[in-house]
């Protein structure tokens, strides 16, 4: 029988390890251009990047992946073949439906995307 990846563990142990790699200050930003763009949006600047993934870190738990299975990898340079984990949900932090996307290569976190869900119609 095959099995679904992410499992809850699997993704439970990805969540973790972005934490920690926030906390050693490991975040690598893939498109800085981009997600310092969407950062405005949500109302802090992209240097306040690491306190905002220290709080939104703790709101979401592996229900609230909505991302492939198994994973998409990224086709990114710097992070290339790398799993992709993609999240979505009400952030009591940023006021909104959130999108996260993050891939966790050797201890460090890669932030792909931060912004506001984009799923829904007219956002």
């Amino acid at each position: 029988m095959l099995h679904k990846r992410p499992s809850y563990k699997e993704l439970n142990s990805k969540i973790r390890q972005a934490k920690n790699a926030r906390l050693k200050n490991r975040i690598s930003i893939v498109n800085p251009a981009s997600v310092a763009a969407d950062a405005l949006e949500l109302g802090y600047l992209v240097k306040n990047v690491s306190n905002i993934l220290s709080d939104i870190l703790k709101e979401i738990t592996p229900h609230d992946y909505i991302g492939q299975c198994p994973p998409q990898r990224s086709y990114e340079p710097d992070i290339f073949k790398s799993e992709l984990f993609t999240f979505r949900w009400v952030s009591k932090r940023l006021g909104c439906n959130t999108y996260l996307k993050f891939a966790i290569e050797e201890k460090r976190m890669w932030l792909v995307s931060l912004h506001k869900d984009r799923n829904n119609k007219g956002d």
